[in-house]
């Protein structure tokens, strides 16, 4: 619903972020949308709009879907409020995060739950009725306000020298040459498992993956 996209711009600005990306969305810029986006309408004008969710989405370091309910796409689903702390610990390792919303009507579809680095939800008494678009956008963007306080990593993260985007490109080259091809569940369980990693660790994994490609038996 265009209004909810709205509210959501809104909620974004509010609580102190900037940067809104549209998939395939609704009429996004009529009345009822700019009406709903009082004080952040360049926030809603500026929101650049994608058809391929790839296109969206390639540029991020992490990606962390949205959702309801438990599906079988993940195995671990971590509750929101523990979101903001998870991504201070991994300040140096992460420049570009993106949170990922569905539609209000159906969510979001499992291959993109799949795509998506870890899950969160939003702890509610109830499942019914359920939070709409810009509920959640505001109750997420709430609690990762905190975020806003934190020094950017910029040449910090450079001099760290690695982070969380190349050790996730790395390890799927290993897993495929492994015979763990992308898209098999147990490929997708260790990919899930890897979001985890803390920020002192990735180095070390890092340095394991090296070892193990400079192994003249590897290939």
């Amino acid at each position: 619903m265009s209004g909810n996209v709205g509210a959501s711009a809104r909620a974004l600005k509010t609580m102190g972020f900037r940067h809104l990306r549209l998939i395939r969305p609704c009429e996004h810029l009529n009345e009822e949308a700019r009406m709903m986006a009082h004080g952040s309408h360049e926030i809603l004008e500026n929101a650049p709009v994608f058809n391929d969710p790839e296109e969206a989405l390639a540029d991020l370091d992490m990606l962390i879907c949205t959702t309801a309910k438990e599906r079988s796409a993940k195995h671990d689903y971590h509750s929101i409020r523990e979101l903001g702390t998870f991504l201070e610990q991994r300040k140096t390792v992460l420049q570009r995060v993106g949170i990922l919303f569905g539609t209000e009507e159906s969510g979001l579809p499992n291959r993109l739950v799949l795509r998506s680095d870890m899950a969160v939800t939003i702890p509610m008494a109830s499942g019914y009725p359920s939070l709409n678009l810009a509920q959640g956008v505001m109750i997420t963007a709430y609690e990762l306000s905190p975020l806003n306080r934190l020094t950017r990593p910029g040449k910090a993260l450079s001099k760290q020298g690695e982070g969380y985007r190349e050790l996730k490109s790395r390890t799927r080259k290993l897993l495929a040459e492994t015979g763990i091809p992308e898209g098999s569940p147990l490929f997708h369980r260790i990919m899930e498992r890897l979001a985890t990693v803390g920020a002192n660790d990735i180095p070390l994994f890092l340095s394991v993956i090296s070892r193990i490609e400079q192994n003249p038996d590897h290939e």
